[in-house]
């Protein structure tokens, strides 16, 4: 057993089985044992790779699209050019090179990334230099927001509810026999949603209300949010995975040294966005979204410019074999606005996208 999994077996056997969401919490953001308090996973010499990090051309293709949506506003001065989730800092760096090349936006933006762990954060400073930093979304300044929110719904943490012959009942994180972490069902609980015995569907709901707060946001002072994440629409099925040294294991058998993560359900975050008041777009394939702004073109100038890793980087960005096609876009920005560049809005979250 880890450190964290002894932590972990004793609350259990002090206060009964915990939820998923408890259990990632402790696994991902123990100030003590917890995987992103306490390491760099990013890369190579981590244990996953994110787009920033195959290529600047993703973080140049995203802020030259928050660019383009800053401009459709009438160039709002000051605002924030906000990040949940910035990883090493890459992503922020890359878009604030390309956005330089847009007279006057890099000296009216207040680069502020919002980061729980100490480590990270760290990390973050010594890549960026001066930026703010805040704990929550709740703490961004209420000025026009431009967001670009990169692989952070995903690790964010998730309730399971598995349906039974008796309903649905919440799956927890117990103790088998021999003190192993093992998966358990808990009580019938009420769930509005249909399904056939056996399936599993996830709740995450800090994920809806994380889009909620930045949708509200940009209603009220105007902006715009891009969110990438793999996932899907109107999801069924148990995603809740690890990754450790670039290889999936059983979430439960090392807390404290694996990534975990669960697929997205876009559906739930049209929906949050919608009801905010704001308009929010149809996902779109990561792919898709990047050829649709010109990132072949783009590429072939690099490799024609010496970039030897380009054209095989736009490969992995967008083909739907790589991650062209499993991770996903949507984008969020106030109504009667000009939509966010390759997006169109989405009417009705209930429609079958």
């Amino acid at each position: 057993m880890t450190p964290l999994a002894h932590i972990i077996a004793n609350r259990i056997r002090a206060t009964g089985p915990i939820t998923l969401a408890d259990y990632m919490q402790i696994c991902l953001l123990d100030s003590r044992h917890g995987y992103y308090a306490t390491r760099d996973p990013f890369g190579q010499a981590g244990d996953f790779i994110t787009a920033p990090e195959i290529h600047q051309m993703f973080g140049e293709f995203c802020g030259l699209a928050l660019a383009q949506a800053w401009m459709d506003q009438g160039r709002p001065v000051p605002f924030t050019l906000a990040e949940p989730g910035p990883g090493r800092g890459t992503l922020m760096a890359d878009m604030l090179r390309a956005i330089r090349l847009v007279p006057d936006m890099q000296d009216a933006a207040d680069v502020t990334l919002i980061e729980a762990s100490p480590f990270l954060l760290q990390v973050q400073k010594d890549r960026l230099g001066t930026v703010s930093h805040i704990e929550t979304l709740e703490d961004i300044p209420d000025k026009p927001l431009f967001l670009i929110a990169n692989e952070f719904i995903d690790a964010l943490p998730i309730r399971q509810f598995q349906r039974t012959e008796d309903g649905w009942r919440e799956r927890l994180v117990g103790l088998s026999d021999n003190g192993e972490l093992q998966m358990g069902l808990g009580t019938v609980v009420e769930l509005p949603r249909d399904g056939k015995i056996g399936d599993v569907v996830e709740d995450c709901a800090e994920g809806v209300a994380s889009i909620e707060v930045i949708a509200r946001q940009i209603v009220r002072n105007g902006g715009a949010a891009i969110v990438i994440d793999y996932g899907g629409w109107n999801g069924f099925g148990d995603s809740f995975q690890a990754l450790r040294n670039h290889i999936p294991e059983d979430p439960l058998a090392n807390p404290g040294l694996a990534d975990l993560t669960a697929h997205v359900d876009f559906a739930l975050l049209a929906a949050a966005a919608l009801r905010a008041g704001a308009c929010v777009s149809r996902p779109i394939h990561q792919g898709d979204w990047l050829l649709s702004l010109g990132a072949r073109e783009r590429a072939q100038k690099l490799a024609a410019n010496g970039d030897q890793g380009a054209m095989a980087a736009l490969a992995r960005l967008t083909s739907a074999s790589e991650m062209g096609h499993l991770f996903k876009a949507i984008a969020i920005w106030p109504k009667g606005a000009t939509a966010v560049p390759g997006f169109e809005a989405l009417e009705t979250y209930a429609n079958d996208t």
